[in-house]
Order: C-alpha cells, then sequence, then structure tokens
C-alpha cells in the first residue's frame, strides 16, 4: 500500500536541516561514555531521581499536576524523530555497558501549553545550559525559553517548564543528548550475551513493548503517538547493524579516535514507538527474494544458520505473507521483512515492524534435531506475528485498554496463516486446545476481567504489563474466532480489509472494527444477524465470562447463566448486561446438522431441540461458539452411550468437547463428577489426539488434586488400562518404537500415549524410556531418541534415574547448540525426584551464568510441576520474592505464571493460609504483573479445596469400581 503520510513544507525543511545536522554531532556522543551516570537532575518539589529505587507507600497518590498522571496530555503531537544511538559492546572501567545517544523529535502543538512533558527513564542526560533538552523552532514559530525541567520517576516524565506558550499549529524541535546503560535486563535497549567457539559474543538488542522505549531516549512513548523514525546506528566495524526500515548506506569513519561504522536506515512508516527495534550484532542471515521481489531475512548466530537452522523460517515467511496479503487483501506495506533469533530474549517474540525479535525456539528448526512441535511452534509464532504487521502495526489500537484487540486477533489467525503454509496438519483444529480451553480456565473465575477495559483502568506499566494474558490472547482468539464463524469467514475478511485499508498508518478504537464487520454484513446477502456487531460484540467483550447453555430435550427449553467453575463464589464486577449474552448455537439432531438458532434471553423455548426415541441432540458444533452446553440427564446418556458404541458419529472436535464440558460442569456442580468420568470410558477405543489431549488434560487436574493422597493409586490403575491400547497401537504402527506415525496429530498422540503410559505404570515403558536414555550416555555424540520423543524419555529417564542422569542432562544443555534441545532438557532435569537436585536446579535459577534471565521463572514452574518438586519451589519463591520481583515483576509477561504455577497443586486450608500470608507479608515489596494471577490463585484454591472435600470419597469409590 502507498505511503498515506503528508509532510509538511515546513517539516520537509525540518527533516532536512536536522538529516545534516546528525553525523555533525556524532562525535559529541563519545564525551560522556566514560563519565559515572550524571546525577544533576533539576528536581522541583516532588521530583525524584530516577537511579533511586522506590519505596512503596502506603498513603494513596493523588495526581495534582500534569506530570502526576501517567498519561500525556493531548497538547503535543509528534511528527517525526531524528534517533541516533552507539551502543558499546566492550563493558568501560567500571565494568558496565553504555550507549549514547542523541534525539531531535519534531513535533507540533495542538493545544496551548507552556509544558513540554516527554517519556523517559533510566537515561541520563546531558544538560545544555542547566536543562536537559535543547528547544528550537520550525518556519517562523516563536520558541519560548525553557525556565526549567526535570524528572518525575512515578510517572516516567521529563517535564520542561517554559517561560512562555507553544503556539497552536506551529512545529517545535526538542533535541536531547543521553546516556543509558546496555543492562542485560531484557528491557528497553538492552545487552544479550552468548558464547560462539569459546568466545563470549555480546548483542545490543531491544525489546520496546509496551514502555521501553522511554529507556532509549526521550519519546512520546504511547501507541497512538505515531510519528515516523530517521534512525542511526554507529557500530564497531566487525558488527552489522538493524532497525526497522533498510540500510541506506553504511559508512566507515573514525569518531574520537575509534573506527566505527555508521548505519543510516530509510524512514520508518509512521508508526508507534513500542514497535521501533535496534538491533547491532555480529549475526549473518539468509535471504530471499521470491515473494513480490520484497527482501526477507532470517538472522541467526553463524552457527545456526550454518546448520541450517533459519531455512525452514525463510521457506516459511513467504507463503504465509502471500496469505496476509490476499486475507487482508492489502499489500505488505514494508520494503523489508528482518526476522532475528536472540539468545535473550523474554516474550517468545515481538513483532517489531519489519524486524521481528523472537527468541531462538521460536524461529530456529534444525530438521535433525527438532521435533513436530517445535516445527509447528515456528510456523505458528511467525504467523502470529505476521500478522501484526497489518493488524496492529499499520491500523493501532488507541490505548493499552483494548489490547486483547490486537494480541487476540494475530491469536486467531496465526492457525489460518499456519494452516495455509502447512496443509496436511489441520491445526485449526487445535485453537480449542491451545486458546479456547485455556481461556475457559480463566474466564470462569469471579477474579477474571472483560476483555476491554476502561482506560482509566489501565494506567501504569505494570497495569499494562498485565493486559499481556490468557483473557487478551485466548479468549480474544476464541470470540474472533466465533464472529467469523458465524459472520462466514469471507464476511469477516471483508470487513477487516476495509477497516485496514481505511485506517492505515493511524490509530483506532475497537468500535471502528465493529463498524467495518457491519458494513460488510449490509453488502452481502444472505447474512443474518439479530442485532447490531456493535451490540452483539459488545455482550462478550464488556463483561467477563461466558455463559452455559443448558438445553433440556424433553421440554426444548433452553437457557443460559454465566459459568463459574466456583458457583458459590462472589461476582462483584457489574455488568450493564446482567451476564447474558447473544449466543449463536450451531448444533445438530441425531447426526443432522441443523439452521444456526441465536440465544438471546436468559431462558427461551425451541420446540426443534425436543428429541424422541434414541435421538440426540448436540450443540457448539465444532466447538465454534464461546461457551459451554449442559444437557438434561436424559440426552447426556444417549451422548455417552454414543461415544461407547460409535464414537466416530462426532468430530474428534466434539468428542473433546464432550469431555472437556462435563468435567468442568461437574467441577461447577451441575452434573455428577462420576458422569464426567463416564466420558473417559470410551477412550480405550480412541485413537485421535485431540479428544486424548482434552481427556488427559482434565484427568491432570484430579492428578494435582489428589496425587499426594490415597485416590492416586486408584486412579493410575484406571488409567492405565485406558491407556495401554493406545501404547500398544502406536508400539504396532510403528513397528516396535523404530519409525515415526506419519500423520501430524498422530505424532503428538504418540507422546501422549507413551508419557502417560510411563506415569501410569505400562509394563515396559519406563524400562524402554531408561534403556534410550542410557545408550545417549554411553555414546554423548549419538542421540538414538527421536526428536519427537526426546522431552517425554528426557523426563522419564531423569525421574527413574539419580545424580548420574541428572548431571548428564546438565552437561548436554549446557552444550547444547539448538536453542528447542536445551529448552527440552531444561524442562526435563525438573523431573527429577531427589530433593536436593531440585532445589540445587532451584539456586541455578539466581544465576544467570547457569540459567538465562529469560528462562529463570519457566524453570521454577517446571520444579512446581513435580509433586515432588512442588513445596520446595514454593519455599523458593517465598524466601526469595523480593529478588525475584525486582528481576521480574514489573514487566516480565510470563511472570504472572509463576504465581499460577507453583501454586497449582494448592488445595488445603493450610496452603490457603501460607498463600494469603505470602501475600501478606509481601504487601510492602508489590506483585507487579501478577497482582491478579496472585488474586486467581487464591481463589482457585479455596474452590480446589471444596471441590476435594465434596468429591474425594465418590473419586476414590469410582477409579476403584472401574478398573
Amino acid at each position: 500500500m502507498g505511503k498515506v503520510y503528508y509532510v509538511s513544507k515546513n517539516v520537509g525543511l525540518g527533516m532536512l536541516i536536522l538529516g545534516i545536522g546528525a553525523l555533525a554531532t556524532i562525535i559529541a556522543l563519545s564525551i560522556a561514555y566514560d563519565k559515572e551516570r550524571a546525577k544533576n537532575r533539576g528536581k522541583p518539589d516532588g521530583a525524584t531521581d530516577s537511579t533511586n529505587t522506590p519505596t512503596p507507600s502506603t498513603t494513596p497518590f493523588v495526581a495534582k499536576d500534569p506530570w502526576d498522571h501517567y498519561r500525556l496530555p493531548n497538547s503535543l503531537v509528534p511528527v517525526f524523530y531524528n534517533v541516533t544511538l552507539w551502543p558499546r559492546l566492550e563493558p568501560n572501567p567500571d565494568g558496565m555497558f553504555m550507549f549514547t545517544g542523541h534525539s531531535a523529535v519534531v513535533f507540533r502543538c495542538v493545544k496551548e501549553t507552556d509544558l513540554i512533558i516527554i517519556h523517559s527513564n533510566k537515561l541520563n542526560l546531558i544538560t545544555f545550559d542547566g536543562h536537559h533538552a535543547k528547544l528550537s523552532g520550525l518556519g517562523e514559530a516563536v520558541v519560548p525559553i525553557i525556565q526549567k525541567s526535570w524528572f518525575v520517576e512515578k510517572t516516567e516524565f521529563l517535564v520542561i517548564q517554559l517561560q512562555s506558550r507553544l503556539t497552536v499549529g506551529e512545529s517545535y524541535v526538542l533535541y536531547t543528548r543521553f546516556l543509558g546503560e546496555l543492562a542485560d535486563d531484557l528491557e528497553g535497549f538492552y545487552r544479550s550475551e552468548y558464547m560462539e567457539d569459546g568466545v563470549k559474543k555480546v548483542i545490543a538488542t531491544s525489546q520496546m513493548q509496551a514502555t521501553y522505549a522511554r529507556k532509549t531516549f526521550p519519546c512520546f512513548d504511547e501507541p497512538a503517538m505515531k510519528a515516523v523514525f530517521n534512525v542511526t546506528i554507529i557500530h564497531t566495524r566487525d558488527t552489522v547493524a538493524l532497525s526497522n526500515g533498510r540500510e541506506i548506506e553504511t559508512i566507515n569513519t573514525v569518531i574520537d579516535g575509534v573506527p566505527v561504522s555508521v548505519t543510516t536506515f530509510e524512514p520508518t512508516e509512521r508508526m508507534s514507538t513500542y514497535l521501533l527495534a535496534f538491533i547491532v550484532s555480529n549475526f549473518v542471515n539468509i535471504q530471499s527474494t521470491q515473494h513480490n521481489n520484497l527482501l526477507i531475512r532470517i538472522w541467526a548466530r553463524k552457527k545456526a544458520i550454518d546448520d541450517k537452522q533459519g531455512d525452514y523460517a525463510l521457506n516459511v515467511t513467504g507463503a504465509i505473507l502471500q496469505f496476509y496479503e490476499r486475507y487482508y487483501n492489502a499489500t505488505y506495506p514494508l520494503s523489508k521483512s528482518d526476522q532475528i533469533a536472540l539468545p535473550d530474549f523474554n516474550a517468545g517474540a515481538m513483532e517489531n515492524w519489519g524486524l521481528i525479535t523472537y527468541r531462538e525456539t521460536a524461529l530456529l528448526y534444525d530438521p535433525f534435531i527438532s521435533s513436530t512441535g517445535n516445527k509447528e511452534r515456528v510456523a505458528t509464532v511467525i504467523s502470529h506475528e505476521l500478522a501484526h504487521m497489518w493488524f496492529g502495526n499499520l491500523v493501532t489500537l488507541q490505548w493499552w485498554n483494548d489490547l486483547w484487540l490486537n494480541e487476540g486477533f494475530a491469536s486467531y489467525v496465526e492457525y489460518l496463516g499456519a494452516d495455509y503454509a502447512e496443509p496436511t496438519w489441520n491445526i485449526k483444529n487445535q485453537i480449542i486446545l491451545y486458546d479456547m480451553y485455556k481461556a475457559f480456565a480463566v474466564d470462569a473465575l469471579a477474579s477474571s476481567h472483560p476483555l476491554s477495559r476502561r482506560e482509566d483502568e489501565v494506567n501504569d506499566p505494570a497495569q499494562i504489563s498485565e493486559m499481556f494474558n490468557t483473557i487478551s490472547y485466548s479468549k480474544g482468539a476464541s470470540v474472533l474466532r466465533m464472529l467469523s464463524e458465524f459472520l462466514t469467514e469471507p464476511v469477516f475478511a471483508k470487513g477487516l480489509s476495509s477497516y485496514l485499508n481505511t485506517f492505515a498508518f493511524n490509530n483506532t478504537v475497537y468500535t471502528d472494527l465493529w463498524d467495518h464487520f457491519q458494513q460488510a454484513v449490509e453488502n452481502t446477502q444472505g447474512t443474518y444477524i439479530p442485532d447490531t456487531i456493535e451490540n452483539i460484540m459488545n455482550h462478550w467483550t464488556l463483561q467477563m465470562g461466558f455463559p452455559v447453555v443448558t438445553i433440556d430435550t424433553r421440554t426444548g427449553s433452553i437457557s443460559q447463566k454465566h459459568f463459574l467453575l466456583d458457583p458459590d463464589s462472589v461476582v462483584d464486577r457489574p455488568s450493564q448486561f446482567n451476564y447474558t449474552w447473544f449466543v449463536p448455537i450451531k448444533w445438530m439432531k441425531a447426526g443432522v446438522e441443523q439452521q444456526q438458532y441465536w440465544l438471546l434471553q436468559k431462558t427461551e423455548i425451541n420446540s426443534q431441540m425436543r428429541v424422541s426415541g434414541d435421538e440426540w441432540v448436540l450443540a457448539n458444533t465444532n466447538v465454534s461458539g464461546y461457551f459451554r452446553v449442559n444437557y438434561d440427564h436424559d440426552n447426556w446418556n444417549r451422548l455417552l452411550s454414543l461415544l461407547s458404541t460409535n464414537h466416530k458419529a462426532l468430530s474428534v472436535i466434539n468428542r473433546a468437547q464432550i469431555i472437556d464440558d462435563t468435567f468442568n460442569l461437574a467441577r461447577a456442580k451441575m452434573i455428577n463428577t462420576t458422569l464426567a468420568l463416564r466420558s473417559t470410558k470410551y477412550l480405550s477405543k480412541e485413537i485421535d489426539y485431540i479428544p486424548w489431549e482434552s481427556a488427559l488434560r482434565n484427568l491432570g487436574y484430579y492428578i494435582l488434586m489428589f496425587d499426594r493422597t490415597e485416590v492416586y493409586g486408584a486412579l493410575q490403575a484406571y488409567l492405565k488400562k485406558q491407556i495401554q491400547p493406545l501404547f500398544e497401537y502406536f508400539k504396532t504402527i510403528t513397528n516396535n518404537w523404530t519409525k515415526i506415525p506419519t500423520g501430524h496429530n498422530d505424532q503428538y498422540n504418540q507422546i501422549n500415549a507413551i508419557g502417560t503410559a510411563c506415569s501410569m505404570g505400562v509394563v515396559g515403558c519406563r524400562e524402554l524410556m531408561k534403556s534410550w536414555y542410557r545408550q545417549w550416555m554411553e555414546n554423548p555424540h549419538h542421540n538414538p531418541i527421536h526428536p519427537n520423543l526426546k522431552g517425554t524419555v528426557y523426563c522419564h529417564a531423569i525421574a527413574i534415574g539419580g545424580v548420574e542422569e541428572w548431571d548428564f542432562a546438565w552437561k548436554m544443555f549446557k552444550n547444547a547448540t539448538l536453542a528447542s534441545e536445551a529448552s527440552r532438557l531444561r524442562s526435563a532435569m525438573a523431573c527429577a525426584k531427589a530433593p536436593w537436585l531440585l532445589n540445587r536446579y532451584l539456586e541455578y535459577t539466581l544465576d544467570p551464568t547457569k540459567i538465562r534471565k529469560q528462562d529463570a521463572t519457566s524453570t521454577i514452574q517446571y520444579v512446581s510441576q513435580n509433586v515432588v518438586g512442588m513445596p520446595l519451589a514454593w519455599n523458593f519463591v517465598r524466601a526469595r520474592w523480593d529478588y525475584i520481583f525486582q528481576q521480574y515483576g514489573k514487566g516480565s509477561f510470563s511472570f504472572a505464571s509463576l504465581i499460577s504455577g507453583v501454586t497449582q497443586r494448592f488445595s488445603t486450608e493450610f496452603e490457603l493460609q501460607e498463600l494469603k500470608k505470602f501475600k501478606e507479608d509481601n504487601l510492602h515489596v508489590g506483585f507487579g504483573s501478577a497482582t491478579l494471577a496472585l488474586e486467581q490463585a487464591i481463589e482457585k484454591t479455596k474452590a480446589n479445596i471444596k471441590w476435594v472435600t465434596e468429591n474425594k470419597a465418590h473419586v476414590l469409590k469410582w477409579f476403584t469400581e472401574s478398573t
């Protein structure tokens, strides 16, 4: 698509002047490099030095001045920036890695003001005549004199007080020079390190989402404050510099006696600060221009590229881009697409426009060492990030309270893009396992929250980080999939294309998207919806939770109510819709598809849903709607009878649905627990992955609740009986484990069969794991274990074994050259049964030379999944909460899952009291982006206590009688 950004005459002149001046000031950048961090910050009343650690206050904070608010005033609008950065990849005499830089931002005054408020955090700004910035004007603009300037730590602002007011309609230039630390905190402009041929290599890389661009240079760091960015990077001559735009030129020069390269990049499109990326490394790339002559490059460590670990990503990227261009009816808006695999990266990947950053596990794939799961992860993560190039980057939501639409959309269409690239995988069905059921688990809690929150509920950086959660991603994906299903995909795509082309390079609110879907409906014959798109979708986005639809096939009565996992929990969040939804119900009667039915009221009568004789009703076919379904007891019996006699009469996805719905309805006391358990009896005849995965996840809850009680023996005996036929089936079709099944999902189910069989004690399984692992230990240079099975084999062999097996895994982990192999070993080492080994492993998470910072919290969670490791991990987290919080609590997207992970087995009153005491004892430290997760952990623990008390005896009796 053509560029729609307009450059006025005065602004164009300013760009030229600043461009010429940029190189002239490069020499000045080195002046501050050897100085200590500047301490000469001007501080009026109430302002603080941002180098100090804040002490939590018990006094409520009341915002009095404009700089006390977290949101920027609406008086200034940035137009473009010139940013020059010089990262130093060698430490200074104090052992610190630093970067210097300067920035000029041209902004327009749209509302009269005598204040310039701009984000700046943890930067030391060089002063000009005692002030932290220099102000000039463009054209005829009269430039006010700076009266004073200071930093506000709480809101992360640089405030510049002027002696007179800026003029509405005029443009000005704010120039700053700064010094920052290239820390290893995975935020802003940061440092990543790795070993290559025995030599430590250092990378300067970046992560700006959500609020970290301000750590790199002073900027208007809000998504609606879009601008054009002209970037220059100074770097050593043996490195390459990358940014969002394509490189214009690289010149070699000498600055302050240091030989360097200076790389300039083409101006970006109009974009948000959180999508900026700056990288300096000695990585190499492979590239292609096969897709519409677009330059596509995959960057990684030299060894990874030499080992062809980037080839799959390169091959799949062109296909996925092609899909999105057709799907959106909009060409890729940039001149290049760079994707880079980083050794240290907090998130899975980040959709920086034109320069997408990834964890190595999300981009690199080795056809000889990687598993099918690794391959799928690469395809789906690339698909997710490329989806954002249009939805999120080209058109951006106004504020973080609507993050769900950005991330939920990418989480939905990633399945479509990956399905186009790999059509034999049948991957679209997996959304119910990986997103819908994941969202249900959180959204069934009284402490859930709506998809779209009010702007005033999302202000500070911790609240923004907290939005990057299961509700935003997985519920968002599920609700948008439901919308696409009831509109039909062609109508959905038409509305989407109209939205993207209308708002290109601008910002929107979620209702803008509903308007364009509405237009698509009105312009398409035969599409029926019972109300406007906005009204229908508001029921799903502005209130939390989801309905359970109950159908009585004796009367035709159909009703809905808010589904809560603990029906006794109190929902104190009001709903303008009184927790009712407009529910699109696709259904079938005795195997025949019926016309879609819309449930609009609490209770209605649909006579077509009455049945006679052996007829049965199944609602929510293919689980297209975001709701659960309950039936009268007779219809449940007919469905369970159908499963036991002819399970293939129902689709794979609906077999999984029956299992998942019954188990969760039982937890909510809507049906008997024994009815849910009966849904698993047919599994001895089931060979498909999705129903088995659904069953194992739900039985996994029973294992978590009972693996420390007398119930576990009976449960283990029952599941052993059910899994044995699947284990034998795969043993047969793989010729006694000598080959791998051909089907994508069959390969996953083979892993389920072996892993469950070993856990439940199927004869011969553990011996098989031990023998394969022993063969590897005896010949470390030749691993005989198929990549698909490595994770399962490593875990069970380490669990069976002792220190010798663990230490071998640690050695292999440290020597691994493929990130996904290292990740498998890191997970498997948490399977050990010796407490001292697990405690040693937990201590390793405090040492970044042993466990990378990006992997620390997930490693603790791995240990907590082990029944032996759970109390050890809980004690570890409690004892070191202050350190863990300081390292990860304020911005890490994965931090919230640490709390939910270590508390997932909690089911006793004693554990509940410990959890409450943990909250009380650490209020002075805080919980940051895990605040909501802690409340949910308390709620889940209460529900678990109740459930175990009420069901333990029944469950023990049922498993005992069913074995």
